[in-house]
């Protein structure tokens, strides 16, 4: 048979087959309705569709509908074998009630329609059948199908995978419960480690996957819990060495403690970790970002705004934005941070206005404008809100943003120009270009840079950064999709036998030893110098939905799952292209796990998946603080660039 041969319908119970004409075929495909309402977006999958109808009998009762049912499957050209199971809640279907066909004729098959007209048990109207289908190269790819007044309600569902099954099995046992009720789930679960350090935490960052996983079931609960305690964690005193740091911060992490009482009674309580227990003593400057993107995240999902306009939470809010808005020495409208106070929590180089920080930063200035109340407390923060999103969409497109073209012009860069029309604004020397970077950079494609500051640009490419840009659209449109096209064009480099690499390339020899003080865990290749960090799937694959290339996140996805179940979901991968378990990677790692079940799911309801990034906001474009002063000394470059914004 050829690649679109055969398709086979059957219940649990299995009939007999024959075989459907085409003359048959072409009359009963006539009469399928080409609207299936709300859930039409399920037509546009691009490797094969399914169309439900159901046929209402007038001699039956009110509270009954006829099992007729109509399914059709356009099975597209390059497809396998595919199977549809229709399976009921309460199964009452006769030994003879569906049939098996099957139809040959290769690539020039028909689309293939049966007509399942037969007397069978009556059930209720308000029962839920389930459809699946496998197709080769993707399993159990399938809907749920809600039966209803002849109609039929398409929801996002499918029959889990072994790997699935075990990644929400351990993600549940991760969870960690405070008075009774769940509020997180520990960073790694592995119980043949013995010592833990702080991976028995509930760590923010960590929970924003197993957060999303858990919205995406319908589970919420454990989020708003995690959202409204962490938020009482930010008003506790903290102190390093009798300094305390900005009232907004949030903690890196907490873990739930057991303190005796008197009478042999115990209490339980949250001790947090604002970083003074974190290895360099570093603020989490990226935990309070990360807090209010969840938050939004935890309203679109579940429709609960009345979390976000709580006053406390107004208040938490506006407390993260005044630390990170507060005015300072900086000349740039980036976010300046000391090394470690992400993701990468240890030495790499990234002090300054490292990319991570100035996407994450931009998402949480997009989400807060959503949230925020209007009154007249509020109107000052959202003026500056607005300011600093133009002002640092502009800088991050005009000055991070490298490709083959922006690489031959930083090569022929003048120095040491003064003046306010300068073109090196920074004063970067040509010579900093480093030899691999000539090489590697495709003619299609481009990134966002990791770092800028005077006289030195960091051209490592660094994931997160830029895949929350694209997901933000802090980059533009043609600028987020040059990103997506040197991922595809390095995928060996970027992705390889694991996804995804947290930055390229990792540093070696003697630049190793000065920039990360030989750390010991960030050799090359190995945890943030060049390790591959399966949880940056979940961010990827939004960044592939959002601009169309969910082929990409399908092949990663793919990938993850053919070897994170057997390698027991380690936390990263070493080797120049992730090929082995992290010499000192924990296994059974949370966000490993949810990341996976994440991609999956958002992958399965790209309409949910839409929910969590932004599009391009034009208006952003026309605001700018320049405008707002007559001083002759304030000169704005940005009408220069802005046909190269708009782009």
């Amino acid at each position: 048979m050829g690649p679109c041969s055969r398709i086979l319908f059957h219940g649990k119970k299995m009939g007999s087959f024959n075989f459907i004409s085409a003359a048959k075929f072409d009359h009963l495909f006539s009469k399928i309705p080409s609207n299936l309402g709300q859930h039409r977006n399920f037509l546009k999958d691009p490797d094969g569709v399914l169309g439900f109808r159901q046929v209402k009998n007038s001699n039956l009762g009110p509270n009954c509908v006829q099992e007729s049912r109509v399914l059709v499957g356009l099975i597209c050209r390059g497809l396998g074998s595919v199977r549809f199971n229709s399976t009921s809640v309460e199964s009452r279907v006769n030994e003879n009630s569906f049939e098996r066909i099957y139809v040959q004729g290769g690539l020039n098959v028909k689309p293939l329609v049966d007509v399942i007209d037969k007397d069978e048990n009556l059930v209720g109207r308000d029962e839920e059948s389930r459809v699946a289908f496998e197709v080769e190269g993707k399993k159990d790819v399938g809907v749920s199908v809600n039966f209803d007044e002849g109609e039929v309600v398409v929801s996002s569902g499918r029959v889990e995978t072994e790997a699935e099954k075990e990644a929400w099995k351990l993600l549940r046992e991760a969870v960690v419960s405070y008075c009774g009720s769940p509020v997180g789930t520990l960073a790694a679960n592995d119980p043949g480690e013995k010592l833990p350090l702080n991976y028995d935490q509930v760590f923010i960052r960590d929970f924003v996957p197993s957060a999303l996983a858990f919205l995406l079931k319908g589970e919420g609960e454990i989020v708003r819990n995690f959202l409204l305690h962490t938020l009482q964690l930010q008003s506790w005193e903290k102190t390093v060495d009798c300094y305390s740091p900005g009232q907004g911060l949030m903690p890196a992490s907490f873990k739930v403690r057991t303190v005796p009482l008197d009478e042999n009674k115990y209490e339980e309580v949250l001790d947090p970790d604002f970083g003074e227990s974190a290895i360099g003593r570093v603020a989490p400057v990226d935990s309070g970002l990360w807090w209010i993107i969840l938050l939004r995240a935890y309203g679109k999902i579940t429709g609960d705004y009345a979390l976000q306009e709580r006053v406390h939470v107004q208040t938490g809010i506006k407390l993260i934005l005044n630390l990170c808005l507060s005015d300072g020495f900086d000349m740039f409208p980036s976010l300046l941070v000391t090394d470690g106070s992400c993701m990468i929590d240890r030495r790499m180089g990234i002090h300054g206005h490292p990319l991570e920080i100035q996407s994450l930063f931009y998402s949480a200035l997009r989400c807060s404008r959503e949230m925020l109340t209007l009154d007249d407390g509020s109107k000052n923060l959202v003026r500056a809100i607005n300011n600093r999103l133009s002002a640092l969409s502009f800088h991050i497109r005009e000055y991070y943003w490298v490709d083959i073209k922006k690489i031959n012009e930083i090569y022929r860069y003048k120095t040491e120009e003064y003046s306010t029309t300068a073109t090196n604004k920074f004063n970067i020397y040509p010579e900093q270009i480093p030899n691999w970077l000539m090489d590697w950079i495709p003619e299609e494609g481009g990134y966002l840079i990791g770092n800028l500051q005077p006289a030195h640009m960091d051209f490592r490419f660094f994931t997160l950064g830029n895949l929350w840009s694209i997901v933000s659209s802090l980059g533009t449109p043609k600028q987020n999709n040059s990103i997506l096209n040197m991922i595809d064009a390095k995928w060996d480099d970027l992705v390889g036998h694991m996804p995804m690499k947290i930055c390229y390339p990792a540093l070696e020899f003697e630049e190793w030893r000065i920039i990360t003080g030989s750390d010991p865990k960030n050799t090359p290749w190995s945890y943030h110098n060049g390790g591959s960090w399966p949880t940056l799937l979940w961010q990827f694959t939004l960044a592939c939905i959002k601009m169309g290339r969910t082929e990409l996140a399908w092949k990663a996805v793919d990938l993850a799952e053919k070897k994170l179940p057997a390698d027991h979901w380690p936390e990263y991968y070493d080797t120049r292209n992730g090929k082995f378990v992290g010499k000192q990677s924990r296994l059974y790692q949370t966000w490993t796990i949810a990341g996976f079940l994440t991609s999956k799911m958002l992958l399965e309801n790209q309409e949910r998946a839409s929910l969590l990034f932004w599009d391009e906001d034009y208006e952003l474009l026309d605001i700018c603080v320049c405008g707002l002063s007559n001083s002759g000394r304030k000169r704005c470059s940005r009408f220069a660039a802005r046909s190269q914004i708009l782009v």
